[in-house]
């Protein structure tokens, strides 16, 4: 099998003669989810973005609605906690893709 790759870790992979999975797998996989674990972080924000269009949509109570009518009332309180709980799971967001960036890619070390 030809393979499209043409990097140099991947033909340094297959010069000490590794198999065709295990250079896909630990070697190309690894380099490819770096980009995609960098914003991962960002990923659980995107729920909140979308929530109030698919609550509208589907005529759903939800955090999205609620949100939107307690802007509209101008409930502080309930503006207050939602800001809060979002920035909360902004922060366990950020804090799971430091984990996967550390797992995917072994060269980071936070200590």
């Amino acid at each position: 099998m030809k393979s499209k790759i043409k990097k140099d870790y991947i033909r340094t992979a297959r010069a000490k003669g590794l198999p065709e999975r295990v250079v896909y797998l630990y070697h190309a996989l690894r380099n490819a989810l770096i980009p995609i674990v960098t914003g991962l972080g960002s990923f659980l924000m995107v729920f909140f973005a979308g929530s109030l269009l698919l609550e509208t949509i589907f005529q759903l109570d939800g955090i999205g609605l609620l949100s939107y009518k307690s802007v509209l009332s101008r409930d502080y309180n309930v503006i207050m906690g939602l800001v809060f709980l979002q920035s909360i799971l902004f922060l366990v967001g950020n804090v799971l893709s430091d984990i996967a960036y550390v797992i995917v890619d072994p060269r980071i070390d936070y200590t």
